[in-house]
């Protein structure tokens, strides 16, 4: 079997340690908010912070890679691998894998058949954990057929799920309306704060905690809950955290993780949300994806 590249599209989030450490690429693209250099912060969420504290009702600005883009890193991988996987944001919520897709007819005859285009399903570091495996998977000696196969047959095992620290900036974006923003945050006062997860490929609520003030803790008890029974039976889990600059809850999840389930839970990384996640989901975000291993 030869080399084969692992690539993730823009929308994906996975830290540099990891990217490094699994020989992972992540396409990079420009972003576009006009209005950035009059912000204060030290990362993008901060001067999304700033921007809806001065009633600047504007936000990063984020795209698909274009078919360009796309070429230039698959024939950029084909110098030193013989095969590239690529995996993209699920392709209902986004145009990249059709993208990637059409990008195989620019290549050469040659180059063509070597690429492969994997539709994730999902998003953020949901997108990032399934490159990990896709690594893994594609060390053990198969054929390119049958790599294909077994990381396509965990895009369903991934589940991706977050919480929002307020709904202003979905407001803000035009996501939501007024009225829908300010029921939100009443139920937010209160204790009671929805979980959203990929279902389908798509963003859906998952189900209201009461009292969840804490978010760390809040989306820890969504995790029990969805796998008490896999984890009364000794199942393992591989675990990515990500937050819109809130680290500090984030390092609270992935502590809960190793001090509750030591040898049932590994957490591959935290990273910084995704700025086009992050842009869509605000600032404070926290958010996280389980893969039963």
């Amino acid at each position: 079997m030869g080399k084969i590249a692992i690539i993730l599209c823009n929308f994906a989030s996975i830290s540099d340690e990891a990217a490094e450490r699994y020989g992972i690429t992540s396409i990079e693209s420009p972003l576009s908010w006009p209005e950035e250099p009059q912000l204060t912060g030290d990362n993008i969420f901060q001067k999304m912070r700033d921007a809806l504290n001065r009633g600047i009702n504007s936000f990063p600005k984020t795209s698909q890679p274009s078919i360009g883009t796309f070429k230039k890193y698959f024939e950029e991988a084909l110098k030193d691998n013989d095969e590239v996987i690529c995996i993209t944001i699920s392709s209902k919520i986004s145009g990249t894998y059709n993208a990637a897709l059409q990008t195989k007819n620019f290549l050469g005859a040659s180059l063509k058949d070597k690429v492969h285009i994997i539709d994730s399903n999902n998003i953020d570091v949901g997108e990032g954990l399934l490159g990990i495996k896709a690594v893994e998977v594609s060390q053990e000696g198969d054929t390119i057929e049958k790599v294909i196969e077994k990381i396509r047959s965990y895009v369903p095992k991934v589940y991706f799920y977050g919480m929002t620290e307020s709904p202003r900036q979905m407001e803000a974006g035009g996501r939501i309306d007024h009225v829908l923003a300010a029921i939100l945050m009443q139920m937010q006062k209160i204790g009671m704060r929805p979980i959203l997860h990929m279902a389908d490929g798509v963003v859906k609520p998952a189900n209201l905690k009461m009292n969840a003030k804490n978010t760390a803790e809040a989306l820890f008890r969504q995790f029990e809950d969805k796998n008490r029974e896999q984890l009364s039976k000794g199942k393992c889990f591989r675990v990515a955290i990500s937050h819109a600059d809130n680290l500090e809850e984030a390092d609270e999840l992935k502590l809960l993780f190793e001090t509750r389930y030591p040898t049932q839970s590994q957490v591959d990384f935290i990273n910084m949300t995704g700025i086009f996640i992050g842009s869509h989901v605000g600032p404070g975000t926290l958010m996280c994806c389980v893969l039963e291993d």
